[in-house]
């Protein structure tokens, strides 16, 4: 299953994994827009019938995640071996619509891996992870809030929950990854418009700027390579492993390294705890 499905680096993602021969299920918010990535990925591949299948989620409304998880459930026969969290714009919708999804299908997750082939969770980052650290006590920014911190957080989480579940889980054939797709342009910066829009007109960004394809490449390494079967827990960019950023900032920098605080079991235990909860779910014994 690949999230956002239907445009930028979420549908050239189902479409490398669509290459594979794999059953792909994108969920989609705009079902008029999901088709025309479905028809635009088979036209692309003529001769490939493996199915591509369509299911509709809106990631800002856990309700719409609850429905969409059971209509895949549904469909797939309870049959998942790859989430692809690939999505959007700030905490709510970047993480926790996908905290909430992957406990709706981690069952199906834990009873489709295998030996040759563990299951795995991807999880779409950014190096903008960098720009801000998990606030504990204020996950919603109420105080001091700014577009691009806020939007780092939600970047931050999603490493920290490729980091929980590998730890919760690598033991029993579930494992997960965090990346950053690269400097790609995508409706993902709408709600910092302002403050990205200039960067792109300079030359040592337009020099790192990346396809969708491009931007897809990484997620799709995450996801198939055997460099990452029966491992997890680590930060890729650029199809490897990154090491921790190296403390030069700043837009004319080509470090993709992670962020200092990326790897702290107990933020990252904190995060999970409160996350159960906002979500309505019972604490993991």
């Amino acid at each position: 299953m690949v999230t956002g499905g239907s445009a930028f680096v979420g549908v050239e993602t189902a479409r490398a994994l669509h290459a594979t021969g794999a059953t792909v299920y994108i969920t989609v918010r705009d079902i008029a827009k999901g088709q025309k990535a479905i028809d635009d990925i088979f036209k692309s591949d003529p001769t490939n019938k493996a199915p591509i299948h369509m299911i509709t989620m809106t990631l800002d409304d856990l309700d719409s995640v609850r429905q969409g998880a059971e209509a895949f459930l549904k469909l797939s026969g309870n049959q998942l071996n790859l989430l692809v969290c690939n999505a959007e714009t700030q905490f709510a919708t970047n993480y926790l619509s996908h905290f909430l999804l992957f406990h709706l299908l981690k069952p199906a997750l834990l009873a489709s891996s295998t030996p040759a082939y563990n299951s795995r969770v991807v999880m779409v980052s950014s190096e903008s992870h960098r720009s801000s650290e998990i606030r504990l006590q204020d996950y919603n920014f109420t105080e001091g809030f700014h577009p691009a911190k806020a939007y780092g957080q939600s970047k931050m989480a999603t490493i920290y929950m490729a980091n929980t579940i590998d730890r919760h889980f690598g033991t029993v054939g579930l494992h997960a990854l965090s990346l950053h797709p690269g400097l790609i342009r995508s409706n993902l910066h709408t709600h910092v418009r302002k403050l990205v829009e200039p960067m792109w007109e300079l030359s040592a960004v337009r020099a790192r700027e990346k396809t969708a394809a491009q931007g897809a490449a990484t997620t799709v390494y995450a996801a198939v390579s055997k460099d990452w079967e029966a491992n997890g827990g680590r930060y890729l960019s650029n199809c490897m492993e990154m090491g921790p950023f190296l403390g030069k900032e700043g837009i004319l920098v080509m470090d993709e390294g992670y962020a200092p605080w990326s790897y702290d079991q107990g933020k990252e235990d904190k995060l999970w705890a409160d996350s159960l909860k906002m979500v309505g779910l019972e604490e993991e014994s």
